[in-house]
């Protein structure tokens, strides 16, 4: 069995989850052809990224007049699926902001795919989120080539479903996948009554061999580490200032925010206008072995997002056996339970924010390592990602059989 992977911007350092379910998909003898439409615009520091994106095709690359011209010969020879794939980019174009021209983009990329599928003898289709690369993958179906499925993550997806012609997509797929039951509810939504029993629910995973030894917590000043693009909905503006309340009581206290992105000017800021150089730490973006060392060195994870799918960080730090604190929204609650494996509060709270943080600070070394504990186990049980990719594999087939 071949599976395309049809992806927007491919590899991105906050994407490795496709990565491990891609190789998860070969270990387990799937052939996978990675068809990518752009490349990363930042610097790849991983070099397991760097290795997938010499494996990815990249549709771009191939120049606008090329696209076209391939759009064009094929509607020469396929008339009537152009026709029909021209009609359907340009409902979904009437839909969204971008509008009509951007769709007649993503048509001329899905002739390059559909070319690509049929040259590599691909059986089947899978998109990561609900955006233009699904938007693609549906194109390459109308124009004769594999039938598609795809994962939806959120909240970009959940954000602005009637833009992304989101029910369209859901109900001409063959499946489509929530990475939570709170994603597969949202799908249910704007998808008919007859599509919700090809929405499933595959979680992202893990690898487990990458934390077969969770260190022991650290003595000394407590230290935590927050994960994630430097963006407004993933809250770190709130931890710095739930920092400058806390920072008084605990002068200690040290945070490091592991990531990079557009709001890096404002929280450098913000830091500075708190005196709070010495108690925030900013990395930048680091490989899969930087993290797990940050991982190592910390007492807790914290990532107060405003919006989320379920955040593939959580699931790092758990099997670090780390207690997690974070906020009760979107397939989180699925993952952490409170005064189990961590700490949930109300998302843009920051009192409460801060009271969680003082309450870790104040539980005994002993309890948090059982936390940690608890978390390791719940998470290898819930996210390894052999066991969702053998999931997908049997989606997969269902799929290759019924497109026939």
């Amino acid at each position: 069995m071949k599976i395309a992977y049809v992806l927007n911007t491919y590899p991105m350092p906050s994407h490795s989850f496709i990565r491990r379910e891609l190789r998860a998909l070969e270990r387990a003898g799937v052939s996978v052809l990675r068809l990518a439409m752009r490349r990363s615009p930042s610097p790849l520091v991983d070099p397991q990224d760097r290795e997938e994106a010499a494996a990815t095709d990249y549709v771009l690359d191939r120049g606008a007049g090329r696209l076209l011209i391939g759009l064009a010969m094929l509607a020469l020879r396929r008339p009537g699926a152009v026709g029909r794939a021209f009609r359907l980019s340009m409902k979904a174009g009437r839909a969204a902001p971008s509008g009509r021209l951007r769709h007649l983009i993503y048509l001329a990329e899905a002739a390059e795919v559909a070319r690509r599928c049929a040259a590599e003898g691909v059986d089947h289709i899978h998109a990561h989120f609900g955006t233009n690369s699904t938007t693609v993958a549906m194109l390459v179906q109308a124009l004769g080539g594999p039938g598609y499925s795809f994962t939806v993550h959120g909240p970009e997806e959940f954000d602005a479903p009637a833009a992304l012609s989101l029910g369209d997509k859901l109900d001409r797929s063959a499946f489509a996948v929530g990475i939570s039951q709170f994603g597969r509810s949202q799908l249910f939504r704007w998808a008919d009554f007859d599509t919700w029993r090809r929405i499933c629910v595959v979680h992202c995973g893990i690898e487990p061999g990458a934390f077969a030894r969770p260190q022991p917590l650290a003595p000394g000043p407590r230290r935590l580490v927050s994960i994630g693009r430097f963006a407004e909905q993933k809250g770190q503006m709130l931890l710095v200032r739930a920092m400058a309340r806390l920072h008084p009581r605990y002068p200690d206290l040290h945070l490091v925010l592991v990531g990079d992105g557009e709001m890096r000017p404002a929280l450098e800021a913000a830091i500075s206008a708190h005196g709070l150089e010495k108690a925030i730490t900013l990395t930048g973006w680091l490989d899969e072995a930087g993290v797990r060392d940050q991982l190592a060195a910390a007492h807790a994870m914290v990532l107060p997002s405003f919006a989320e799918g379920l955040p593939m960080v959580i699931m790092e730090a758990m099997a670090a056996a780390r207690p997690v604190i974070a906020t009760y929204i979107a397939g989180i609650p699925e993952l952490v339970r409170p005064g189990e494996t961590g700490w949930l509060v109300p998302a843009g709270d920051v009192q409460a924010l801060a009271d969680a943080v003082a309450e870790l600070l104040e539980t005994p070394q002993d309890r948090l390592e059982t936390m940690g504990q608890a978390g390791r186990q719940r998470v290898l049980a819930r996210h390894d990602v052999d066991v969702g990719a053998a999931r997908l594999i049997a989606q997969f087939a269902d799929a290759v059989v019924a497109e026939g």
